[in-house]
């Protein structure tokens, strides 16, 4: 038995981290390993601070400082609250090392194999920089390996290039979770062992069904939304009207009360996965509500973000060959009709399933 550290976005509010933080200690310990995740949580992405770092990218808030204090006094309780029910399930679900906020008490930390995990670890923070603690900077004479790590975006400017060369230079082995991120990696020359699945997709549906508890009986059209997109909402509410079932709206962010839909807030970990196992139509543009849509094999319609992002759902779309799934436009609602053949679908996910589970353990044990 091997310890195994795993540094990842386990701290932000929402249920991808969560999620993916979950399978991940699940996988490795099935290897035969002891996994934990490194407690560290940046102070930008918690309380006030996340807000602050948040309302700096809204002009129309930031630049007033009576519009700045409402939108502060409106969204801190909220935010505190979403904040505690996530600790809550984070100290439910996942085992953590001890709490790390700095690099130097990330130095202190011991493992035979430390890891970057899964979402967008090497991607723009709040603050729009990266950050040298998910790219394993303060680890000497350990191993180093990354399992599905995501840059979330392709772009980046020569300065963090780089740099970015630089940390990626130290890793012993490397695998990464799109596309993309493969094209990426060859045209720095960083070796890298190829694409693998999400850790929420080597798990299989089955599996995910132990966190439920209670099961939703009436019919229903689901959205999980994670960016802000006038047109996805209205396109959700119609579609609705359109297959003639109640829309339900799922989200830890109670300001998505206002985009239509009966509104759940904050379901637990239960709950969220039960609302998604039980629709009868899926809504989404998120990259871990699309994962989830295909382990329950839920008939789903994606719709891309409207920023960099969108290459995370585009490439699962692609292995799985069905970006005929993703609504561009908006006034075409005929993919009700079109029913996805999971039969084809499961036997691309299995088959991707042992072959990441096999790097997987390759870069563990050698």
């Amino acid at each position: 038995m091997r310890d195994i550290n795993v540094i990842t976005r386990h701290a932000p509010s929402n249920y991808g981290s969560l999620l993916q933080s979950i399978a991940t200690i699940a996988i490795v310990n099935r290897l035969g390993n002891k996994c934990q995740i490194i407690d560290y949580q940046r102070k930008d992405e918690r309380g006030l601070n996340a807000i602050l770092s948040t309302i700096k990218k809204k002009k129309e808030w930031n630049n007033n400082p009576l519009k700045r204090f409402v939108y502060i006094l409106i969204r801190f309780p909220l935010e505190h609250w979403a904040q505690r029910k996530f600790d809550r399930m984070r100290f439910k679900y996942l085992d953590m090392t001890k709490r790390c906020n700095t690099i130097q008490k990330l130095s202190e930390l011991d493992a035979d194999v430390f890891m970057t995990g899964s979402d967008q670890v090497w991607g723009p923070v709040l603050t729009q920089d990266y950050d040298e603690a998910y790219f394993l900077s303060f680890v000497n004479g350990a191993k180093k390996v990354s399992y599905a790590a995501s840059f979330g975006k392709t772009e980046f400017n020569h300065e963090i290039t780089n740099k970015y060369k630089h940390l990626l230079s130290r890793y012993d082995e490397i695998t990464v979770r799109e596309d993309s991120a493969v094209e990426l990696l060859n045209e720095w020359n960083i070796p890298c062992k190829g694409q693998v699945l999400d850790p929420t997709l080597i798990l299989t549906g089955e599996e995910w069904n132990r966190f439920i508890t209670k099961n939703i009986s009436e019919k229903y059209v689901l959205v999980y939304q994670l960016h802000n997109n006038n047109a996805l909402n209205k396109y959700a509410k119609v579609f609705a009207e359109k297959v003639g079932l109640t829309l339900i709206r799922i989200s830890p962010s109670f300001h998505q009360i206002r985009r239509g839909g009966k509104f759940i807030y904050l379901p637990d970990l239960g709950m969220f996965l039960s609302y998604i196992k039980n629709c009868s139509y899926f809504i989404t543009d998120s990259f871990h509500g699309t994962a989830f849509a295909i382990n329950f094999n839920k008939q789903f319609i994606e719709i891309l973000p409207n920023n960099e992002t969108g290459s995370r759902n585009m490439s699962i779309l692609k292995l799985i060959n069905l970006t005929d799934r993703i609504i561009s436009d908006y006034s075409d609602y005929s993919i009700k009709d079109r029913q996805i053949d999971y039969t084809k679908v499961n036997e691309i996910i299995n088959v991707e399933r042992k072959k990441s589970i096999n790097v997987l353990l390759d870069m563990l044990n050698n």
